[in-house]
């Protein structure tokens, strides 16, 4: 099991000036690359736009991935355009920015915990379209861990073709497992979410 630290986050103070949502897909891909045999990606929300490519990138190296609280992210779309920038960078939004649905079960101590570990996001990581290439991609297996939004809603929207969850619709191997809590179940379910992550990919 490894944590990528990708360019940009080693710390609060590093110069995420320059740094491309590319940059990350390729430090991602290249992780790939260095481990023997299939490789498992777990990635949440903007982290979830960075594995789909990456397993657009390597297809046939997946096994699978799994989606937290998000999914994957189609072509020309951005993971999120819309959050402030502050000098080039993006700095976790005061809570007022977030929904109900969003904070659920973050308590005070957990978002000051929360606060003191973030580290600014580079902007054009957030802001650059997706490009994606190999239609391949809708093999890997993938596993959905639905927390703010229940499974049940996320099937309703691919059926009325919301485009939320077109290149979802599309992958033809999808399964989905219920954490109900807020956005963020590392925080909030920690152990409950670790044993999803372990469940799908033992059930693959």
């Amino acid at each position: 099991m490894r944590a990528l630290t990708l360019p940009g986050l080693e710390s609060a103070d590093a110069d995420g000036g320059g740094i491309r949502l590319r940059d990350h897909v390729d430090a991602v891909a290249a992780a790939v690359d260095e481990a023997d045999g299939p490789v498992v990606l777990v990635g949440h929300f903007g982290g979830d736009a960075i594995a789909h490519v990456a397993a657009d990138a390597r297809p046939d190296r997946m096994a699978p991935v799994v989606y937290v609280d998000a999914g994957p992210l189609g072509n020309g779309r951005a993971i999120n355009d819309e959050l402030p920038v502050v000098e080039g960078e993006i700095p976790l939004p005061d809570w007022s920015e977030f929904s109900e649905e969003d904070l659920r079960d973050l308590n005070d101590e957990l978002r000051e915990t929360f606060r003191s570990r973030s580290v600014p996001e580079p902007a054009a990581v957030a802001r650059d379209r997706q490009v994606l290439s190999d239609e391949r991609r809708y093999d890997v297996p993938t596993t959905i861990i639905a927390c703010e939004f229940p499974s049940e809603l996320l099937r309703e929207w691919i059926a009325q073709g919301h485009p939320y969850v077109a290149e979802l619709a599309a992958m033809h191997d999808v399964e989905y497992v219920d954490l109900p809590t807020g956005h963020w179940p590392q925080f909030t379910k920690p152990v409950q979410l670790a044993q999803a992550i372990l469940a799908a990919v033992g059930g693959r």
